[in-house]
């Protein structure tokens, strides 16, 4: 799943939806049509609800207020529905560093509140407001606040290498349980539940692969911990409140979580995160895996016992090892980490670095000279990303981690196990078709002044006479300046072993300039050439044939040249033919 594969949902402005769920319980959805932020997890494009709760009984409770992208309209609706001079307690099941600044506010207006939260949680509260110390109650598994009226709310911790203050909150009375990160969807609209939950089914996958995927372990261990209460609804942080498909959700996220622990390769993604970048780096990475077929586990080491870094490397088939620059330096903890790597880890396991930083980076350097001096061989370039990640990176990163898969897969010389073979006939012809290979291609395109690159390797030889080629694209490509006849590109031929594909997507992303860091040369149509490709054609397209999903591109080539005549060709190499 890239970051294109699904039309928006029709924009209108934010807005703060409010019902009535239970007795005394109202939701309050902020809500936007947008996509919210560039991470993966927002890649489907069709936008998503922050979902807080507010259990008025003879004590209040403000359960999950939202980030800043919706500190004003939602503290705007909230004071319609309760005087925040009233307000008693404030409950995060999980402490956002983006709610932050609704939080702030929230104490300005109501400075006799409680903040409820688990002991990861006020840590970093204390850290944030050193003099909030006496305002924030510590809670742990199987504790309970009495609301009055019968609201009798329990709590349940379920830490998460992502989260690891994350909890759930039980109310007996109405019998939700309010479970944040857990069974919630990105996506927008005005229904509160999910009456139409099987329209959700893709959703709600993507979802589950983007953000628990890599820590399935710790999810299981979240279930059976939440089982034994009698919950009627979940109330997540995102999404609608599920009511009719709980336990079909419920048994979903178990099947998930099987599919993981079932993979026959595993990678140990390990990774610090000063500021949140590496952290994010690293969900795209493994988001790029698990679309491959890789089951991952991720570690924070930040949080993690040696001992478990220790079995996940044993245990693994592959291992990437993700960190910022603090100082010049690498964190502590991942020093820690790479010991463990170089003395626990065969030679023969593939290995992965990427981070972020601010001005120099070292920790980068180091981490992958420390794995090329023992002859760990790279699955991947090394990714060094300055500042904050952008779209464009992140998908970088996804490709990295696709790539990291393949790599592994060929090294493992993974065969389908013979009970796929028995799988459904259109499993069968998936793989079948999936057989077919077809050279690497980057397809360059100008539209003024601005250059666009667009990776494929759905392209063939058409004709002799004139010579012509025939290329495949998707509609959701941004490819529309080589979709009309007249138009003009050059298709650059990649030469394998020499990895031009990290910097291009199958997508290309309106504003970004992917040659901007390679050499190029302009062609006598005004658009780029790859000095480092195998080969180059100048083409100009003369028909477009719409056939299923794709475009059929007939072009025919104008000019070409050989680069390097003693190359090979790189060829894209696939599992199945439901994807690239």
């Amino acid at each position: 799943m890239s970051f294109s594969t699904v039309i928006p949902t029709l924009s209108r402005p934010r807005d703060v939806q409010v019902a009535e769920i239970g007795i005394n319980t109202l939701v309050l959805r902020s809500r936007t049509w947008e996509r919210l932020k560039f991470e993966v997890e927002y890649g489907r494009q069709r936008g998503t609800t922050a979902n807080s709760y507010l259990i008025q009984a003879q004590h209040t409770a403000l359960i999950d207020p939202p980030g800043e992208s919706f500190t004003q309209i939602f503290l705007e609706e909230l004071q319609k529905h309760q005087d925040l001079g009233k307000l008693d307690y404030i409950i995060f099941n999980h402490v956002n560093p983006n709610r932050m600044a609704t939080l702030k506010v929230l104490m300005e207006k109501a400075p006799q509140v409680k903040i409820v939260c688990s002991k990861p949680g006020a840590n970093v509260l204390k850290n944030t407001f050193p003099d909030w110390e006496s305002k924030i109650q510590l809670v742990r598994s199987e504790d309970t606040l009495n609301l009055g009226g019968g609201h009798e709310l329990q709590f349940v911790t379920v830490p998460t290498p992502r989260w690891a203050d994350g909890m759930c909150t039980y109310d007996v009375a109405t019998r939700i349980l309010y479970t944040d990160k857990l069974f919630g969807v990105h996506v927008c609209s005005d229904v509160l539940f999910d009456e139409d939950w099987k329209q959700l089914d893709g959703d709600r996958r993507y979802y589950f692969e983007c953000l628990h995927a890599t820590q399935a372990k710790q999810v299981e261990a979240a279930l059976d911990k939440l089982a034994p209460l009698k919950a009627k609804y979940y109330a997540p942080g995102h999404g609608p409140i599920v009511r009719y498909s709980l336990s079909r959700f419920t048994y979903d996220y178990r099947q998930w979580c099987q599919e993981q622990k079932n993979q026959e390769l595993r990678v140990a993604l390990l990774y610090a995160s000063a500021y949140g970048n590496t952290a994010t780096l690293a969900q795209a990475i493994a988001q790029g895996l698990i679309q491959t077929g890789v089951a991952v586990e991720s570690i924070n080491c930040e949080l993690a016992e040696p001992s478990e870094i220790t079995r996940a490397i044993e245990a693994c088939d592959g291992f990437i090892i993700g960190s910022p620059t603090l100082g010049g330096h690498a964190p502590t903890q991942i020093q820690t980490a790479l010991g463990i790597v170089l003395s626990a880890a065969a030679k023969t396991k593939l290995a992965g670095v990427f981070g972020s930083y601010g001005w120099s980076g070292e920790a980068i350097d180091l981490i992958e000279s420390k794995l090329l001096d023992a002859n760990y061989r790279l699955g991947f370039n090394t990714i060094r990303i300055r500042f904050s990640p952008t779209e464009f990176t992140l998908q970088q990163c996804q490709d990295a981690g696709a790539e990291f898969a393949q790599v592994l897969k060929k090294k493992k010389k993974l065969r389908t196990p013979r009970q796929a073979l028995t799988a459904a006939q259109v499993d069968r012809t998936e793989q079948a078709v999936g057989r077919i290979i077809g050279s690497l291609c980057v397809i360059s395109t100008r539209r003024g002044d601005s250059h666009s690159g667009i990776l494929t390797s759905w392209v063939s030889q058409a004709t002799f006479n004139p010579p012509g080629l025939m290329i495949a694209i998707a509609q959701d490509q941004n490819a529309d300046a080589m979709i009309h006849p007249g138009d003009q590109f050059v298709l650059n031929i990649l030469k394998e072993g020499r990895n031009l594909r990290r910097y291009f997507s199958y997508h290309s992303t309106p504003g970004d300039n992917p040659f901007a860091q390679l050499t190029t040369k302009t062609a006598n149509n005004g658009c780029l050439i790859l000095c480092d490709a195998l080969a180059y054609l100048e083409c100009t397209v003369q028909q477009r044939t719409e056939c299923g999903d794709r475009w059929l591109i007939y072009a025919t080539v104008d000019k070409g040249e050989v680069l390097e005549p003693t190359g090979v060709t790189a060829i894209q190499h696939r599992k199945s033919g439901s994807h690239y």
